[in-house]
């Protein structure tokens, strides 16, 4: 038995904070160490204490708690306290990055974008791995994005793309133009799909992106068939489960879909999304799964490895 997995088995939160991670699905804005930006702000800002029922209402939420603060070049802060989060969790591989509409902070220009990201990473948590990530907010016209995306992929810094946000707010073919740029590049593909959606959406989204991850996806534990092909395909999902729970999207931690998924075949990784928010660190998401009787010390631990490789 490994040292991480005595650790979950005796519920040592110490000592899983103590293991190397991997967080490969947050965001900025809503991951910051909450004792850290009091520290710099003199804000407590405490997670959401009920289920939120939309993606509306999260975003009332963020923007009621979290935008004054991080409005404009106030959003250096944000990266900073992402990172010195991980640092403060064990974790130590992230991917994390800038929406390409973070330009318009900067006279559209994509330079200080990348000096305020490396900045942050420097004060925050220089030992951390970073993996750089550009990002696509779904509401966005195709017309302002690819503006928007031409500086920052010209700077050939950036190795994974994301898009995020309300799932219907348009279709996902609008993207693909877009993504195969980003391919071109040679970055890494991935997507928000199936958080809300159905299972035919993030099969749907896999071939129109092409995509080589899928942010949440939760939604194809419904369907065998597609997570037969998530399977066969090596697609990995990079799954959330507390905010799963405090989106609605599972009623209990015991019912997390990550089990059939699993059980499936499906390449997995265990993330936060947004600890900030949600209130659940990486470790605790771990200590969480294992608790609740959806995965074993061993599943956990070979999880947790997936997301280092």
């Amino acid at each position: 038995m490994s040292a991480f997995q005595a650790a979950l088995e005796a519920g040592d939160l110490a000592a899983i904070r103590a293991t190397p991670k991997a967080d490969l699905h947050l965001h900025a804005i809503g991951s910051g160490n909450r004792d850290f930006l009091r520290e710099r702000t003199g804000r407590d800002i405490a997670p959401v204490d009920h289920v939120l029922t939309s993606m509306d209402d999260m975003h009332a939420w963020t923007g009621e708690h979290l935008a004054a603060l991080f409005q404009g070049q106030g959003r250096a802060l944000a990266y900073e306290a992402t990172f010195v989060q991980a640092v403060r969790d064990g974790v130590t591989r992230v991917e994390v990055g800038a929406d390409v509409w973070e330009i318009t902070h900067y006279d559209n220009q994509a330079q200080p974008v990348w000096e305020m990201l490396q900045a942050a990473h420097a004060a925050g948590g220089p030992d951390v791995e970073w993996i750089p990530q550009m990002a696509f907010s779904r509401h966005c016209p195709f017309r302002a994005l690819d503006f928007w995306m031409t500086p920052m992929l010209e700077l050939g810094v950036f190795q994974t793309l994301d898009l995020s946000g309300d799932e219907f707010a348009q279709p996902i073919e609008v993207f693909a133009p877009l993504y195969r740029r980003a391919k071109a590049a040679g970055l890494k593909l991935k997507a928000h799909v199936g958080e809300w959606g159905t299972a035919d959406d993030v099969w749907r989204a896999v071939e129109v992106l092409e995509l080589d991850e899928v942010q949440h996806g939760i939604a194809a534990a419904g369907s065998p068939q597609v997570m037969r092909a998530l399977a066969d395909a090596g697609v990995r999902l990079h799954i959330c489960p507390t905010s799963n729970l405090k989106l609605g999207r599972v009623a209990r931690m015991e019912d997390h879909p990550i089990r059939a998924l699993v059980d499936a075949g499906v390449n997995v990784t265990i993330n936060t999304d947004d600890v900030l928010i949600f209130g659940s660190s990486l470790s605790e998401e771990y200590l969480a799964l294992h608790q609740a009787g959806v995965l074993t010390a061993a599943e956990l631990d070979a999880i947790r490895l997936e997301g280092l490789s």
